[in-house]
Order: structure tokens, then C-alpha cells, then sequence
């Protein structure tokens, strides 16, 4: 099953803790500090994959965790960084907070977006040492890791898309010219999800082609999940307008169709059109359509039975499709990495830090649950004590 969108709650890594520790060699009984900083927390990244299709990877998997960083330790040595983990998603997928806020428009390949960073490494308790504090048994914890709800909504690339009513043979039609093999029956709404397809052309030159389900009257307010079907038609270069030429009031049928483009938005008013009379086939006489719009470049006449005009839809689709669609110089540029940066918090009113007996709270106490929450986060145990200005705890 084709799957346009997904939620998934992303955990960056969190830091790793200081180092506490002293020299303790044969010759140096009471050396100095000599605890190591903690690794950075690894980060959650979006990359838009241009192999991928859909998103129906994200129907198992709900929630990402990035690496943890490793401690410091002893010799001043560093902490490992955590590892990074990636989200690859298709080319075409825009990504949305957990408000519905865009965040990114993924729709060049190997774009990537750092929606979750990893928190930063604590300071070892080497880095405290001053002239007169020359044995500090303290160090600071690993920071946590940002947290957030993405929702992924992918809005298919293709050079063009066919649209038009239930049963025009759309589906056919797209057999007929690519390499898709989408289910084909005599009942509307046969295609419950789009298909695309790959279409050859002269010099190894290949075009995609989506087919998407069936519109109906009022699609453009949701009517039939009008609403997900019409966004896939955002990006397609050309529209492939698809008509039953068999059946009666081919203008009425176009203008139908048209009216939801239109009411949609999102420049679908403005696209060029080839109109399709599909199933001529079944008709004695050639079909006559009598719009005149500028939107619309070509008239074209198939039969998906015979082959009549499939040669010439494909000619004009390479026609209409150059490799390179023409864009004002820097538009339409989308960088090839992206960061997402939250709006700004401020700092936090208290730091935790490493003891030999322990943990202490430097700065504003926060309220017991905050407190607790945070201690659980850097992994206290039972029996630890808890320094919280001038009270000493014991964690239960």
C-alpha cells in the first residue's frame, strides 16, 4: 500500500558526563584532576533519498533514538560523540513539527535536515581546576538531547501527472506508455492510491509519470480524500487531463475537473494541460472537443486497445518535459543541507553536577518534578545523595 505521510517522534542523544577523576600513578600519589570531557549527543537527521517512493517504512517504526555519547574518563580522555541517526524519506517529502509548522521542503536528493540536536558533552572535573581549587570532586552531566514530533507529508515529483474522473482509463492509459503495471477493471475507483510509472523515451531519456485516483465533484474540499489525491498534482511539470471520449459532453467533464484544479490552489490552475480523449475506440467518429484555453497546449485522441496515439502522447510528453524545466537563476534552489533551528529557549536555570557522593544542583532549584525528571534523565541510582543548595538528599 502507498503511504503520503507519517509520524514519528525523534530523540536526539544525550551528552556524555564529565569525567571524575584524579592521577593515581606509582609516583604521583596525589596527583591532580585529570577527568575527560563527555561526548556530544548524536543527532536525528532527515535525508531526502531519491531510491525511496513512499513512507511506508514509518508505518512500524514510530519513534527514532540518536546515540548517547560516552563519558569522559581518566587521562583527560574525551567521550565518544553519539551516533547520528538518519531518517531517509522520498524525494518530495515536507517536514512539519508537531504544530503543523514547516520546517523543510525536501525536494532535491541527498538534502538533509538536522530536525533533533544532540546534547552537549559534560565538563570533566579537570576543566575546574583553578590555583585555589586545585582538587575539584565535582564535574558536570551530559546535557539531554532535543525531542519533537515530525509529521511527514510527502507530495509526489513527477514531469507530469493524469487526472481526470473515475474510469477514464487512467490507469490504462499509463500501462500503455510506461513500465507500470497498475491494477485495471471496468468499475470507478479502481486506483486507491497512486501509481507511478517510468516512461522510455529517445536517447535513454526516461520521464515519471504518477497516475492518481479518480477525482470527484468537490475534491477540492476533501470530497474523496480529494485533498491528498490533488496534492500529488502539485509538482507534476505538465497534466496529463484525461476524458472518457466515449462518453457524452466531453466540456463538461474538462470544466468539472478544472473547477476543483482550480478551487484547489497551489498554481494547479496555472499548469499546462494536454487533454486526453481516451477510448476512441469505441467511437465510429473521431471525438470533437471544443474548449479553447490557453492552459491547454495539445489535443491528443488514444485507444489503450489499438494503440491509436500512445507514439504521439509520448512524443509530446518529451516535447513538454525538457531534462532541465527552465527557473529564473536562484530560484527554486534548495540547499543541499538544512538545519532546523526551534525558537529560541532560554538557558536553563539550573545545571547538574557529578560528585564523589553524588549529584549537585547548581543555580535555581526547579520545582520537585522537574527535579526529578532531570535526575531520572542522567540515570540516577538509589542511595545516591542529591546536594540542593544547602540540604543534602538521599534519592529513594
Amino acid at each position: 500500500m502507498f503511504h503520503d505521510r507519517a509520524r514519528i517522534h525523534a530523540e536526539a542523544g544525550r551528552g556524555g558526563d564529565g569525567g571524575l577523576s584524579f592521577r593515581r600513578e606509582k609516583f604521583v600519589p596525589k596527583g591532580g584532576p585529570d577527568g575527560g570531557d563527555g561526548g556530544r549527543g548524536g543527532d536525528v537527521v532527515v535525508v531526502a533519498d531519491g531510491a525511496l517512493r513512499d513512507l511506508s517504512a514509518f508505518q512500524r517504526v514510530k519513534v527514532l533514538r540518536a546515540g548517547r555519547a560516552g563519558n569522559g574518563r581518566g587521562s583527560k580522555k574525551h567521550g565518544a560523540d553519539g551516533e547520528t541517526v538518519e531518517i531517509r524519506v522520498p524525494v518530495g517529502t515536507q517536514v512539519l513539527d508537531g504544530d503543523g509548522g514547516l520546517m523543510a521542503d525536501l525536494t532535491a536528493a541527498d538534502t538533509r535536515l538536522v530536525v533533533a540536536r544532540g546534547g552537549q558533552g559534560g565538563r570533566g572535573n579537570a576543566r575546574f581546576a583553578t590555583p585555589t581549587r586545585q582538587t575539584p570532586r565535582f564535574a558536570e552531566t551530559g546535557m539531554p538531547g532535543d525531542e519533537i514530533d515530525l509529521v511527514l507529508r510527502l507530495k509526489l515529483v513527477v514531469d507530469a501527472a493524469l487526472a481526470g474522473f473515475p474510469n477514464a482509463g487512467k490507469s490504462s492509459l499509463l500501462r500503455r506508455i510506461s513500465n507500470a503495471t497498475p491494477k485495471v477493471a471496468e468499475y470507478p475507483f479502481t486506483t486507491i492510491e497512486p501509481v507511478l510509472g517510468v516512461v522510455d523515451g529517445p536517447d535513454a531519456r526516461q520521464l515519471t509519470v504518477a497516475d492518481v485516483p479518480g477525482l470527484i465533484e468537490g475534491a477540492a474540499d476533501g470530497a474523496g480524500l480529494g485533498h491528498q489525491f490533488l496534492a500529488h498534482l502539485e509538482r507534476a511539470r505538465l497534466l496529463l487531463h484525461v476524458l472518457d471520449a466515449s462518453e457524452p459532453e466531453l466540456e463538461t467533464r474538462f470544466r468539472a475537473i478544472d473547477q476543483e484544479l482550480s478551487a484547489y490552489g497551489a498554481g494547479l490552475d496555472e499548469r499546462p494541460q494536454v487533454v486526453v480523449l481516451n477510448k476512441v475506440d469505441l467511437l465510429p467518429e473521431p471525438p470533437v472537443f471544443g474548449v479553447h484555453d490557453r492552459r491547454v497546449v495539445r489535443v491528443i485522441s488514444t485507444s489503450c486497445v489499438t494503440g491509436h496515439g500512445i507514439d504521439e502522447l509520448k512524443r509530446e510528453l518529451f516535447d513538454r518535459c525538457p531534462v532541465e524545466s527552465p527557473q529564473a537563476e536562484g530560484e527554486g534552489l534548495v540547499p543541499e543541507f538544512l538545519e532546523y533551528r526551534p525558537r529560541a529557549r532560554r538557558g536553563p536555570r539550573f545545571r547538574i553536577y557529578r560528585t564523589d557522593r553524588g549529584y549537585r544542583v547548581v543555580g535555581t532549584p526547579p520545582p520537585p518534578e522537574e527535579l526529578e525528571e532531570a535526575l531520572r534523565r542522567i540515570g540516577v541510582k538509589r542511595g545516591a545523595e542529591v546536594e540542593v543548595g544547602e540540604e543534602t538528599l538521599e534519592w529513594q
